[in-house]
């Protein structure tokens, strides 16, 4: 098993998940809680780092703690780069790759692995006091580092751990490269890497705190057994004052909807305003997402709602709210949103909302105040290639004949089917079209004062429909040609869109000089949260609320929506059907888990308003993510990662019951819906 927690470069502290070696530990004793309070289990700490991490896991579990020493193995001269290791016992593994390329002599490598065997037996000595090492013989044995990069000290470990013969060898750090754990999974009976950043730089970019552990350290932590130690208690009271705190200061919400006074001093004179969700498909986040929208633009002046829509079918929803376009009802104005998962927009709150948003219009014109509805997302290739050649077969003919040229340069991969074209493009089975969705775009940049000055002032808002139309045309061709590069490419390209369209809608509605638009974002957490703050961040992520704290510093404000247990709409698979879902209980360990501990219906808790509300949100936790697929059978693999909660949002609702969104159309699965199982919550 491999426990894990996402061309812009993030802070420098943006991999930092755990404040310190003693963090990482506890957070890895609840990873490895089904191994708790078991007789046949011991857990050793690779000196001198891996001790301060181990001794908290064998507090979490309950178990004995014992060291397990492993020196590296240094090039002569160039001692940073490790050539081998050995371990307490004996054991050696060597690289022959790196003996052969710099040429290491033997008598070389004598004098080395002499040299460390003589500091291998001084701390042997030292750290013990004499005392016999625990005898792993026939029980699992869990040994733990503070990271690992190549895993040379590890293999080694594992070598020499082999011939004592446990009955299982598990490996357990805070962070290592994906490589590194997957080739662990061969070795041994049981992996949990915490976090696996990427790119892999070095084990202390993981830490706040990465101080080197001193011998006297080692020699205390030793002489401290964990097994039945207060740190255990001390463990559950840390749990117990934490959910005090937060409790405290929470405020109650009705289903998730802030008090008019409470959103008020949350929000403040901020011009953005994120709002997030932990699934696509609860019925709470969209119902309290759109009722405090509601409010935000009756009462405080917010002039549009920016969505992780598709552009062009956002926007026919803009067309109806702001009383344009042919559609004659909200339902009609939806069923642009055709590709999966179309239970994103075409459900029953949405509906509700775009009715209300329709009325409210209706109402605020004379004013000059009424709110438009705008879509952020780039998976509208074609559907944004039809639309910019219709604007211009209106305003210019021949400029629409030269877009359809270019253009054409799709027509040779199905017309549904960006990745098909991505993945011909990307490996060269098929032609790429960057450079014609770039010309169509300046092109079209070039003219538009033209067209605004031919057509009237009026058809403003047309122009920037369609530029951003050629926008998403350009990105999206970019974006699927990423997506065989790796995931973290494309999710950057996308979020790195969304806030760049974010950013020209706020121009667009400003164009007036007086800039007083106000932009409330609907998207996913993983979306809305700060990159910087979270385990994805260690991977290289960015997300838009990252780019919005970067770009409207004071400005804007993020706020997360959590659940515990409950219903959700979701597919099996990408492009399947929509389920109703049973939500299994929040995982030990994890945000969720301690609201749901502290026994409201739901509340608001501001993150950084309170110092101890701050610490106590600071510390790395657990945080589920669901999309529009939900895997239960592999939930903590699947939708969990590693969040600093009080850096990654400035609010969070929670919301502890909730049940599954209501599509407009649904099957007999969904109605049936999923049978309620019992489900173990430690996997």
């Amino acid at each position: 098993m491999i426990t894990t927690g996402a061309t812009h470069v993030l802070k420098n502290e943006s991999g930092r998940v755990f404040q310190n070696r003693r963090e990482a530990g506890q957070v890895l004793g609840e990873l490895l809680s089904a191994y708790r309070d078991k007789d046949d289990v011991v857990v050793l700490g690779l000196a001198r780092g891996g001790v301060p991490v181990a001794w908290e896991v064998a507090a979490a579990l309950g178990v004995p703690l014992d060291t397990f020493i492993v020196r590296k193995l240094g090039v002569p001269g160039r001692e940073e780069f490790a050539m081998g290791a050995l371990a307490s016992g004996g054991s050696i593994v060597l690289n022959d790759d790196i003996l052969r390329e710099l040429d290491i002599s033997p008598e070389e490598l004598q004098n080395v692995v002499e040299r460390e065997a003589r500091e291998l037996e001084r701390r042997e000595s030292a750290y013990r006091g004499g005392r016999e090492p625990i005898d792993v013989t026939g029980k699992t044995t869990i040994v733990v580092d503070d990271g690992l990069a190549t895993g040379a000290s590890m293999f080694a470990v594992i070598d020499a751990l082999q011939q004592q013969d446990p009955a299982q060898i598990v490996v357990a750090v805070p962070a290592a490269p994906e490589s590194t754990c997957r080739e662990l999974q061969t070795m041994v009976d049981d992996v949990v890497c915490a976090t696996m950043p990427f790119p892999f730089r070095a084990v202390g970019e993981s830490f706040w705190d990465f101080r080197q552990v001193t011998d006297d350290e080692v020699r205390t932590l030793l002489r401290t057994s964990p097994a039945g130690h207060s740190a255990t208690t001390t463990r559950a009271q840390q749990f117990v004052h934490t959910t005090e705190t937060v409790s405290r200061a929470s405020r109650n919400t009705a289903a998730g909807i802030p008090h008019r006074d409470d959103l008020r001093d949350l929000v403040g004179d901020a011009r953005i305003v994120l709002i997030g969700e932990s699934s696509h498909g609860t019925h709470e986040f969209y119902a309290a997402r759109a009722e405090i929208t509601r409010t935000l633009v009756e009462e405080m002046g917010f002039t549009a709602v920016a969505a992780e829509a598709d552009w062009p079918d956002a926007y026919r929803v803009n067309r109806y709210v702001q009383h344009q376009g042919t559609d004659t009802s909200a339902e009609e104005s939806l069923r642009g949103f055709e590709r999966f998962p179309a239970w994103m927009w075409r459900n029953t709150v949405m509906l509700d909302f775009v009715s209300w948003l329709r009325e409210h219009n209706a109402r605020c014109t004379a004013a000059g105040s009424t709110a438009g509805f705008y879509g952020l997302d780039l998976y509208s290739l074609h559907r944004s290639m039809h639309e910019v050649i219709e604007y211009l077969d209106r305003v210019d003919p021949q400029a629409a004949d030269r877009a359809r040229r270019r253009y054409a340069c799709f027509d040779r991969v199905p017309r549904t089917d960006g990745q098909a074209y991505g993945f011909a493009a990307a490996f060269g089975a098929g032609e790429s079209c960057e450079t014609e969705v770039v010309d169509q775009l300046m092109e079209l940049q070039r003219h538009s004062i033209d067209y605004i000055r031919e057509d009237g002032m009026t058809v403003e808002d047309e122009q920037f429909y369609a530029e951003r139309n050629a926008w998403s045309v350009r990105n999206a061709e970019e974006y699927y040609r990423a997506m065989f590069r790796g995931h973290v490419s494309s999710w950057n390209l996308r979020d790195l869109h969304m806030a760049d369209t974010l950013d020209a809608l706020i121009a667009h509605l400003d164009r007036h000089g007086d800039n007083s638009s106000r932009v409330v974002v609907w998207a996913h957490n993983s979306h809305v949260g700060d990159a910087h703050a979270t385990e994805a961040g260690a991977h290289g992520e960015l997300t838009l609320g990252y780019l919005v704290r970067e770009r409207h510093p004071e400005r804007c404000r993020l706020i997360g929506l959590t659940t515990h247990h409950g219903t959700v709409t979701a597919a099996s698979k990408w492009g399947g059907i929509a389920e109703r879902k049973v939500v299994r209980p929040a995982l030990s360990g994890s945000v969720e888990e301690l609201f749901h501990e502290v026994g409201k219906e739901s509340f608001l808790i501001r993150t950084t308003d309170d110092d101890a509300v701050a610490d106590a949100l600071r510390i790395a936790r657990l945080e589920r993510a669901i999309g529009v697929i939900y895997l239960p059978e592999t939930e903590r693999r699947s939708h969990y990662f590693h969040t600093r909660l009080a850096d990654q949002f400035d609010a969070v609702i929670h919301i502890d019951d909730t049940r599954a969104l209501e599509p407009l159309e649904y099957s007999s699965v969904w109605v049936d819906g999923e049978r309620p199982e019992t489900y173990p919550t430690a996997l």
